[in-house]
């Protein structure tokens, strides 16, 4: 869990030193868009969080079919919550990023990178309660192993290419969109896979 965690800070500080690199307002906008990113994060892992809890006393007792059943119920609450989240922001589009700024440079650099992370935001989703499946089984070994992986495969190359096309603050966001899709993916296969079942 420590080197998942240490693989998270270097690609977002990796991500804000490229943010840097393209001048003030894609910085600035970066940043909003960050905290508010992390903000998301800390809501939709409150389905994870229980779902910790349910997996772990499943599998405590010996049933693997009610940790499936549940696991499957959290995946689909947290997506259809996810959904709702990302319905609030798009329709805010207009409005939400003016609560933080009203600096036109700053808007203007958000305007693409805000729908990558309303995209972002479903397969959060779906992502976080995975995450939290995985968790309650034990399987923290996965879950180390594919986020370093997308970090190297993902996010690092994304946002350096970013850099290297001077695609900006867009390309800064889908090479994190890149890393949050890779994640969803292994996670996916690996819970109907059912090996987490088997590791706890």
């Amino acid at each position: 869990l420590i080197i998942r965690s240490a693989s998270l800070q270097v690609a977002f500080l990796s991500a804000a030193a490229v943010a840097a690199r393209f001048g003030t307002a894609p910085l600035a906008a970066h940043q909003v868009m960050l905290q508010i990113w992390n903000f998301l994060t800390l809501i939709l892992d409150s389905l994870a969080i229980a779902a910790q809890t349910l997996i772990g006393a499943a599998l405590g007792a010996k049933s693997v079919d009610t940790a499936r059943n549940a696991g499957q119920k959290i995946i689909v609450y947290s997506t259809i919550f996810s959904a709702a989240l990302a319905l609030v922001f798009a329709l805010g589009a207009g409005f939400i990023p003016r609560i933080f700024t009203s600096d036109a440079d700053v808007l203007n650099a958000m305007a693409i990178p805000w729908w990558i992370m309303i995209a972002m935001i479903i397969a959060g989703g779906v992502l976080f309660a995975i995450d939290g499946v995985l968790l309650g089984a034990g399987d923290a070994a996965f879950l180390r192993t594919i986020t370093v992986g997308s970090v190297i495969i993902g996010f690092l190359p994304g946002i350096w290419i970013a850099y290297a096309l001077d695609f900006g603050l867009a390309g800064i966001w889908a090479g994190l969109a890149a890393f949050i899709l890779l994640r969803t993916v292994a996670v996916v296969f690996r819970f109907y896979s059912m090996r987490w079942a088997v590791v706890s």
